[in-house]
């Protein structure tokens, strides 16, 4: 594999950035959606479905670009450093994977372009596969879910919730409308008002049928979103890190810059050291998600989450760094440092992740072994 980037991909890069840095600043796009709900300023949504972000994963059959897990990691990381509070992950990522990786084909086509010209927010869940899912009733009139899901971003934006039940079949894939009964959604509070968890509650909801889900495409999917997620981490890492450093060449004590004190060349080199231990192994399990075998794409996913989750500690070093200015509403380091603390936790702590790592090396060791 290569890690550094075409010139299409470089291109797409700075798009994105540009468009986030005209469109969706923090002071005038991000803080003035924090008490909202939905996290949404449609404007700016449907600014970067124009850009054709939003269709990235989405086939070319279905109106999209048939792109990879690395052009959405791209988008991501650029979407981290602005703080970008809307559902792009959940519906260009986790709604877009979950049709693809379950095999939903002509069943979602209106899913699938609605995501891709930016008509249709869609969010996707549980994916945490240590709780209980929704039961799936079906019937000669209609198929209903019955349940409650305890996390699920985005939900009150969206427009359509992907959900994985259990039917008579075992795991399945079902599009529940938003608008329709049976259906409540609560907002749960976090630590990242970027970020927009809900707990949804499903009773006799009405359902349609995707598609049947088989336990490795699961994996497979829950392997996508937690990727993606650290792309969007290392993007918010690397902003204030650099924000940070430019704030320690500028800031005088003493008569000097406090860049030029040992402590302080310190702390930035260990933010510096951790984000780009953090990028390889996020590029690599980007790459993986669609290019290496099933237990390659896993290990790598694992490894991002148990290495990339100490990316949060950049946020608070950077703080360490901007000082008494850093701790201030007004200034923008603490909606990074609670960013990185949302990743730090999602989907369970990085120990968990580190334990998993482990036990997929000592397996290795013992059947290298025998």
């Amino acid at each position: 594999m290569n890690l550094e980037f075409n010139d299409e991909q470089l291109a797409l890069r700075d798009t994105v950035r540009r468009f986030l840095v005209e469109k969706a600043t923090i002071a005038g796009h991000v803080r003035p959606l924090l008490d909202d709900p939905t996290g949404v300023n449609l404007a700016a949504w449907h600014g970067l479905a124009g850009l054709g972000t939003t269709g990235l994963l989405v086939p070319q059959d279905y109106g999209g670009a048939g792109m990879t897990m690395v052009e959405a990691g791209i988008v991501l990381e650029e979407l981290g450093a602005a703080l970008y509070p809307g559902p792009w992950l959940s519906t260009a990522v986790a709604a877009t994977r979950a049709l693809s990786r379950f095999g939903a084909g002509d069943n979602a086509a209106r899913l699938f372009t609605g995501i891709a010209d930016g008509s249709m927010i869609a969010t996707a869940g549980p994916l945490d596969l240590n709780r209980a899912r929704p039961k799936a009733a079906v019937s000669s009139d209609a198929t209903v879910l019955s349940g409650a899901i305890n996390l699920l971003p985005d939900a009150a934006a969206a427009d359509v919730l992907l959900i994985v039940a259990d039917d008579a079949d075992g795991p399945a894939l079902f599009a529940v409308e938003t608008s329709s009964n049976g259906l409540v959604v609560t907002q749960q509070p976090g630590i990242d008002q970027t970020r927009k968890q809900f707990r949804v509650i499903l009773d006799d909801a009405p359902a349609q049928r995707l598609a049947a889900v088989a336990p490795d495409a699961l994996t497979a999917l829950i392997d996508d979103v937690l990727v993606a997620a650290a792309a969007d981490a290392l993007g918010a890492a690397r902003a204030v890190m650099d924000s940070a450093i430019e704030y320690a060449k500028v800031r005088k004590q003493f008569g000097q810059p406090i860049g030029a004190f040992q402590a302080v060349q310190h702390l930035c080199v260990d933010m510096y050291e951790t984000v780009e231990l953090a990028r390889g192994g996020v590029m690599y399990a980007l790459w993986a998600a669609d290019r290496a075998g099933s237990h390659e794409r896993h290990v790598s996913a694992l490894r991002a989450k148990a290495f990339a989750g100490r990316l949060a500690s950049v946020g608070d070093v950077a703080i360490q760094v901007f000082g008494g200015i850093g701790y201030t509403w007004e200034h923008h380091a603490h909606l990074y440092l609670k960013r990185l603390l949302g990743w730090h936790s999602f989907l369970g702590g990085p120990d968990r992740y580190l334990e998993q790592v482990g036990a997929q090396l000592v397996r290795r060791s013992a059947r290298s072994n025998q």
